[in-house]
Order: C-alpha cells, then structure tokens, then sequence
C-alpha cells in the first residue's frame, strides 16, 4: 500500500522525537527559509545535491512538532524508487485518507523534479484554496526557470542553499564571531581561524563531508561528484556518459580559467553545440558556475569568453588534478561562490577578477592574490579598471594575511573577508 511507503519516510508519526536524529546543526543564513513554514505561499528550496536541503526540511519539521500534530506533516523523497510509478495524487489522496483527512497538512516534497507535472499539481491545490502548506526541493536550477516561476508567480517563494560558507564552517566547528567586537581578535583565536581556513579551502563545505573522518571526506566527495554528474546530469539528459564525465573533469581542473570552446573541441571531441549544451547542464546541477566579461555593451559582454568556476573546492580536489600552484585558484574559486552565496551580480574584466555591481550603480572591482607579496599587476589592473570606469567606487585586493590601504585600494586578508569584518 502507498501509505507504508510513506510511513517509512514520516517515523514522528509513531514517535515524534525521532526527527530531533535527523535535524543537524541549525544555519543562521537559512533562519528565514525555517520561518517560511508558517506562511500559506509554496516554499521551494533549490541547490547542489548534498548541500542540506532536506536537513532544512527536518528542521523546518522539528520546529513544527512543536506545535501540530504528527499526523499533519508529510515528507517525501521522490528518488524513492518505491514511488517511481506512484503519482502525486495517488501519494496525497492516500495521506488525507489514512492519516490525516481534515486538518491542514504541511506536505514536504523532496527532489520534487522527479515527478512530471509536479508545477501544475501544486499551482492546482494552491489556487483551489485547499488548507496546505506546501515545501519542495530539487537539485537543479530548473526550478528558477522563467516558465515555472510563471506558472507560479505570486505563490511561492524561493531559497537557494550553498554548502557551508567560512563564517557556517567555524560555527560548526564551535567557534562564533561576534561582529560588533569583531575587530580585537586574540591572537590564539586567529591561529585557529586560520588553520580552519586552510582546511576549508581544501575540502570546502558540504555539511555532511565536515563529520567524517579525514579518511574517508575525499572519498566521499567523489561520490558526491558521480551522484551529481550522473544522476542530476547525464541520466537526466541522456547524455554519452563517458563525453559528459569528460567535460566535466576538463573544466574542474582548469576551474577560474576561461573557457576556450576550441580546445574543449580539441581535447574532447564534440561539437560546439554539445559543448555549450553540456555545460548549461552542469551549470543547472550548480555543479558549475559561468562567469561573464564586464562590459555596458550586452553584444561586447556575450562575444567575449567566459570563466568556468565550481561549486565547491573539496569537490574540486577530490577529482582534479592537483598541482600546488592551486592554492591561489582555489581561494579566487572560494571568493566567487562567496560573491554567489551573498547574490552579487558579478562578472570579470582584463585583468581584474571580479567586479561587482552594486544596487547603487557603483561598482566593486576585486582581485583575489593569496599571498602577501602582491604582484604590482594586480594593483596596475585594479587602477586602470577605475580610470577606465567612473562607477568604480571601491577597489579591493584579497589577500593571505597583509592588511592595509594604499593607492585607494583595500587589502584584506581572506578570512576577514570572508566573515564580513
């Protein structure tokens, strides 16, 4: 019966204390995602696999535990092959029927692209006024697409979930920044910041990866890449496995570099068309992120190449090749998706490595040099970027440990910037 596959992913139906087991740490950052519970619009929560998506929805649960019935709330992870040939009505009629057939529901759908369809369902309950409350999940940016979010605008809202960033990773390690004191830090409290940093920018921030042994944390995150390339991507698409994986490992290996379509060409042998499918299939798996050139012409800013970036660098290291010049690449990577994570709308320009355009029209040019001998380049880049551009209000080099402003230009290290001190 439909109802005992549910029962196996609903346990606080017979013991509510068994999600406080699955509920993990809380996220500051997703605080206003966890309240969304209690508002009648859709919730759709969307990001990298293995990113905490579902810990959220526990958590979401756990919270509401507190104050409905168990029978209430219906979770369902829709990668159950259990429920491959079982619908969407077919799962709610057998919920309201056998647990719960008049009060309102909070219904949690899990990797909910796994269901054809599934906008319109929702759109329907929705607008028929029926008493739930809906959240959902999924692996891919589809969820964002323009005719889904038509579909359904005005009722629901969306939340994008990153891995850890910096300031998650030391909470999850014990240790708090209080912002307002921020900038009188002891000296033991730093050798800690920083010996957490060099682990991070080694081994990012997928939450899970951050409780297991050393051992077994790359291993991990090589499963995690073949999940994501062969389930969100290549099984999805129909992809040629072995051209998908390929790409894949080409473009995470030379990752903040630009992408040059004819040496993808040459390396791999596929076609341009299939080159630029593929990667816009990463990129909707968030396993890759492009960024563009900076220019006020839209025609200049499209006919120029791009640079690939990746979602995390713990995924990147368990499955590149490894070189120990990297550690630049891997904290101008870790910057980037900080940038993302903070939803700036970035691109790159010459030789600057980000600028950002901020809601003012102004604009932030940064570049990122881990090291504290800064190349006179990186200045001589970030100099003729603002006489190049008048918006260009701040100028910022991100750095291992010099701190300073000469020349108008802000030098941070990477831990401060990262924590926004």
């Amino acid at each position: 019966m439909v109802v005992d596959i549910l029962k196996e992913w609903n346990p606080w139906w017979e013991k509510k204390e068994l999600v406080q087991e699955l509920e993990g740490i809380y996220r500051p950052p997703y605080k206003e995602l966890i309240d969304s519970v209690k508002i009648r619009e859709i919730t759709i929560i969307t990001g990298v696999r293995r990113s905490g998506k579902s810990t959220l929805m526990y958590q979401m649960i756990d919270n509401l535990l507190k104050e409905v019935s168990q029978e209430q709330i219906l979770f369902v992870n829709l990668e159950d092959k259990k429920l491959t040939k079982i619908n969407l009505d077919e799962m709610y009629n057998s919920y309201r029927e056998n647990l719960n057939p008049n009060k309102k529901a909070y219904i949690f759908l899990d990797e909910i692209h796994r269901k054809k369809g599934w906008e319109s369902w929702i759109r329907k309950k929705y607008d028929l006024m029926i008493n739930d409350k809906f959240i959902i999940s999924g692996s891919c940016s589809y969820l964002l697409r323009k005719e889904y979010s038509t579909l359904l605008t005005g009722r629901n809202l969306t939340f994008e979930v990153y891995p850890l960033s910096f300031e998650e990773y030391l909470l999850f390690n014990k240790i708090e920044i209080k912002k307002e004191r921020a900038k009188v830090i002891l000296d033991r409290t730093k050798y800690k910041i920083a010996n957490h940093l060099k682990k991070f920018i080694n081994l990012g921030g997928f939450p899970e990866v951050f409780f297991k042994s050393e051992e077994f944390k790359i291993k991990i995150l090589e499963q995690y890449f073949d999940d994501i390339l062969y389930k969100d991507i290549i099984d999805r698409y129909n992809l040629n496995s072995q051209k998908a994986k390929d790409l894949a490992l080409y473009l995470i290996t030379n990752f903040t570099g630009l992408i040059s379509l004819r040496n993808l060409r040459n390396s791999i042998g596929i076609s341009y068309d299939t080159i630029k499918d593929y990667i816009s299939y990463y990129k909707e798996a968030f396993l890759f992120f492009s960024l563009d050139h900076f220019s006020y012409s839209f025609k200049e800013q499209k006919i120029s190449a791009s640079k690939i970036y990746c979602i995390d660098n713990g995924l990147r290291n368990a499955v590149s090749f490894k070189f120990s010049k990297d550690e630049g690449k891997l904290a101008e990577n870790l910057v980037f998706v900080e940038l993302k994570r903070r939803n700036k709308d970035v691109y790159y320009w010459n030789d600057v490595d980000f600028v950002v355009k901020n809601k003012n029209n102004s604009l932030t040019a940064i570049n990122v040099s881990y090291t504290d001998n800064i190349d006179e380049r990186e200045t001589k880049g970030l100099l003729k970027f603002k006489k190049e551009f008048n918006q260009a209000k701040e100028l910022m080099i991100i750095t291992k440990d010099l701190e300073k402003k000469e020349r108008n230009i802000i030098f941070i290290p990477l831990w401060k910037w990262l924590l926004e001190i």
